[in-house]
C-alpha cells in the first residue's frame, strides 16, 4: 500500500489523521518539525506528503519549495494543510508546488477523498479503485456494487459505509468510530443511526439464503456496545 508522511505539529490532528489513514490501509509516518522532515525526505520518499504550512524549524511552504527544487522530489504529491484560507494564500501554496490545498478545520472523509484523488492522478498503479471482500465487489470509480455478479443498488450513506468496512476487512469498528469515519466528526448524528444504515445495507446485500458478510460483535454483553466488521 502507499506510504504517506504527515508533517504536522498539532499532535491531536496528526494522531487523528494517522488513525484514519491507517484504517484505510496506508502506511503512515509522522513528523512534527519541518527541518526534521527535510532530513527524513532525503533518506526515504513517501508516495504522498501531508504538509502543514506553519511548522517549527522550517515552514511547510519553504519545505515545499525546496522539495520542488530537487529532482528526486519534484514530482512527489503534496497536500498542504493550513488555517490560511484567503485566496491569495491558497494561490501562493499552489504556486509553490502543492498539488492540493486543504483549509483547517476540514472533515476527515473529505481529506480521505482528496488523498485517493491525488493517488489516482499521480500514481494510479498504487491505489485500487476495486475493493473485494468475499463475493462482494465495490468499485469506487463507478460507485457500483456487485455480489456474485449481480448488481446491488445502495444509497449514498450505505455505499460509504460498505466502502469503509471493505477497506479493512476483518477489522472491528464501534458505532462511534463508524460515525466519525463515514459521517464525519464535525456532524452530529445519533449513534443509533448506524444501526439503521447497517440494517439497510444488510437488507440490500443479503438476498435469499446468502450468508450475511457483516458481523455484529457483542461487547460486554450489552447491545449498545455492539461493534461491526465485514469478512
Amino acid at each position: 500500500m502507499p506510504k504517506i508522511l504527515i508533517v504536522e505539529d498539532e499532535e491531536p490532528l496528526s494522531l487523528l489523521l494517522r488513525y484514519n489513514l491507517e484504517a484505510e490501509g496506508y502506511t503512515v509516518g509522522v513528523c512534527a518539525r519541518g527541518d526534521e522532515a527535510e532530513i527524513l525526505l532525503q533518506e526515504s520518499q513517501p508516495d504522498l506528503l501531508l504538509l502543514d504550512w506553519m511548522l517549527p524549524g522550517l515552514s511547510g511552504i519553504e519545505l515545499c519549495r525546496r522539495l520542488r527544487a530537487r529532482s528526486e522530489t519534484e514530482r512527489m504529491p503534496i497536500i498542504m494543510l493550513t488555517a490560511r484560507g484567503e485566496e491569495s494564500e491558497r494561490i501562493r501554496g499552489l504556486a509553490t508546488g502543492a498539488d492540493d490545498y486543504v483549509v483547517k478545520p476540514f472533515s476527515v472523509p473529505e481529506l480521505m477523498a482528496r488523498v485517493r484523488a491525488i493517488f489516482r492522478r499521480a500514481n494510479p498503479e498504487v491505489v485500487s479503485t476495486l475493493l473485494k471482500s468475499g463475493d462482494i465487489e465495490l468499485d469506487r470509480e463507478t460507485h457500483r456494487v456487485r455480489r456474485m455478479g449481480s448488481e446491488i443498488h445502495l444509497g449514498p450513506t450505505e455505499f460509504r459505509l460498505l466502502e469503509f468496512l471493505m477497506s479493512a476487512p476483518g477489522r472491528v469498528y464501534s458505532r462511534e468510530q463508524l460515525l466519525d469515519r463515514v459521517w464525519g466528526h464535525d456532524v452530529y448524528v445519533d449513534e443509533r443511526t448506524v444501526d439503521v444504515h447497517v440494517g439497510r445495507l444488510r437488507k440490500a446485500i443479503n438476498k435469499g439464503r446468502m450468508k450475511d458478510p457483516i458481523r455484529t460483535v457483542r461487547g460486554a454483553g450489552y447491545a449498545f456496545n455492539d461493534q461491526f466488521a465485514i469478512g
